[in-house]
């Protein structure tokens, strides 16, 4: 039979072990809302930021490589969603060579994405300032080539080309909130 003492003690142990780790999880939250203030869309960025509140706690530099590599994933799963669309739909002239120019777009994207973590891995305080000008200039481009695929498929109709136009939509929120993550860090000059 288990003494009522080491019961007692038994239990208090797991009280204080359930409110530390939901002060620690509250904790990470808090970190997230915090870098998630200067974005667009804030509940967008804490949704898809939050599994990186431990490592980045309140590091720019962190959050705007963490927002990059999310940003970057989005960007090749749509690239990827685009190429089998074009692929696969019987589409109008139109809407086809709209596609053709959104996959190009993507890869695009997918390069400026690329470089940008890149040059962030790469950061040093000599040439800080030129880095994260090239970070802001290429995350801009992805911006801006996301715009020229949505722009492309303004008018088209059908299910599938509202569904591509709600993700492509969805990805310059990613982006834009990328963006000023990154822009963040430029500010900081961490």
């Amino acid at each position: 039979m288990v003494h009522p003492s080491i019961f007692k003690t038994f239990i208090i142990l797991v009280i204080l072990a359930t409110q530390n780790s939901i002060s620690l999880a509250t904790k990470g939250t808090d970190y997230t809302r915090d870098a998630c203030r200067v974005t667009r869309y804030p509940s967008l960025c804490v949704h898809s930021l939050s599994p990186f509140s431990g490592s980045a706690k309140r590091s720019p530099h962190r959050w705007a490589r963490a927002a990059l590599s999310v940003t970057l994933g989005e960007a090749e799963a749509i690239g990827r969603y685009v190429k089998r669309f074009n692929r696969t739909a019987n589409l109008k002239r139109r809407v086809r060579f709209a596609l053709s120019d959104c996959v190009e777009c993507f890869q695009d994207t997918v390069d400026q994405l690329h470089s940008s973590l890149g040059e962030l891995r790469r950061l040093n305080r000599k040439s800080f300032a030129s880095q994260v000008g090239n970070v802001q200039t290429w995350v801009s481009a992805a911006l801006t080539y996301e715009d020229t695929c949505l722009d492309g498929l303004r008018g088209s109709k059908g299910a599938r080309v509202r569904a591509l136009k709600g993700k492509v939509d969805n990805m310059m929120k990613f982006t834009s909130n990328a963006l000023a993550l990154v822009n963040r860090l430029a500010s900081a000059g961490e």
